[in-house]
C-alpha cells in the first residue's frame, strides 16, 4: 500500500476504454525508389544519345584521326627502319639550304650592244645648231665659226627663242649622240649636256648668260 491517498486516477474501470495520452506504434517507413529509378533512366537516355548522335556530329572522326596520328608516329627505341620519305625529310632538315643573301650576289653584265658602240663614236657629220641666249651681239656666229673650224657640220645659227636659260647647255637627241655632245662640251667649255628630242637638229648649243 502506498502512503498517498487514492484519487480519481486510481480508479480504473475494467470494461471502460483506455483514457489518457498513448502513442500508437508507428508503421515502418518505406524506402522511396522512384528518385533512384528516375536517375537511372536519365543516365540510360544520355548514354543512348551519346552513342547515336555524337558520331554524326564528327566526334568519332576526330577520335579516329587522333588515333591514326598516334599510330603513324614512330615510337622511340622500337628499332623500326625509317622509310624513304622520312629519310629524305631528315636529310633536308639536317642540311641547311643557303639563303640567297648568304653570299655575295653576282650580277652578270650585259654584253655591249650596237647602241653602246654608237655612244662611244663622235660623229662630226651631224648638224650642230648654235643659238644665242646671252644677249651678246654676234655671239652665236662667233661660236658657230669655232664649231665649224673643228670639223663639225654647222646647222642653224641665230638667237634663242625658247625659255630663258640661266646657263649654257648642249642638247643631244638620244644616247647615240652623247659622245658628240660631250666632245662639243669640251670644245666650247660648256659642262652641261641634256638629252632632249624636242629639236629637229641632233645637236643644239644654247649659249646662256655670262658665256664668253
Amino acid at each position: 500500500m502506498t502512503r498517498y491517498a487514492r484519487d480519481e486516477f486510481d480508479k480504473v474501470p475494467e470494461a471502460a476504454s483506455r483514457q489518457g495520452v498513448h502513442r500508437t506504434a508507428s508503421a515502418p517507413s518505406r524506402v522511396r525508389l522512384w528518385p533512384i529509378l528516375a536517375v537511372g533512366m536519365a543516365a540510360l537516355a544520355i548514354g543512348l544519345l551519346s552513342f547515336l548522335i555524337l558520331p554524326k556530329l564528327g566526334f568519332n572522326a576526330n577520335a579516329s584521326q587522333a588515333s591514326a596520328s598516334v599510330e603513324s608516329a614512330p615510337l622511340a627505341g622500337t628499332g623500326s627502319t625509317p622509310t624513304a620519305t622520312q629519310a629524305a625529310g631528315s636529310a633536308s632538315r639536317g642540311t641547311p639550304t643557303p639563303s640567297p643573301s648568304a653570299g655575295p650576289t653576282q650580277v652578270s653584265e650585259p654584253a655591249p650592244t650596237s647602241s653602246a658602240t654608237q655612244q662611244a663614236v663622235v660623229d662630226r657629220t651631224q648638224a650642230v645648231a648654235v643659238y644665242n641666249a646671252a644677249g651678246t651681239a654676234g655671239l652665236a656666229s662667233r661660236v658657230g665659226g669655232t664649231v665649224q673650224a673643228d670639223g663639225w657640220r654647222l646647222g642653224p645659227v641665230g638667237n634663242w627663242s625658247g625659255a630663258p636659260q640661266k646657263s649654257s647647255v648642249i642638247f643631244y637627241a638620244g644616247p647615240q649622240q652623247l659622245a658628240s655632245a660631250q666632245e662639243l662640251a669640251g670644245l666650247l667649255n660648256i659642262p652641261t649636256v641634256v638629252s632632249s628630242t624636242e629639236f629637229q637638229v641632233p645637236l643644239v648649243v644654247v649659249l646662256g648668260p655670262g658665256y664668253r
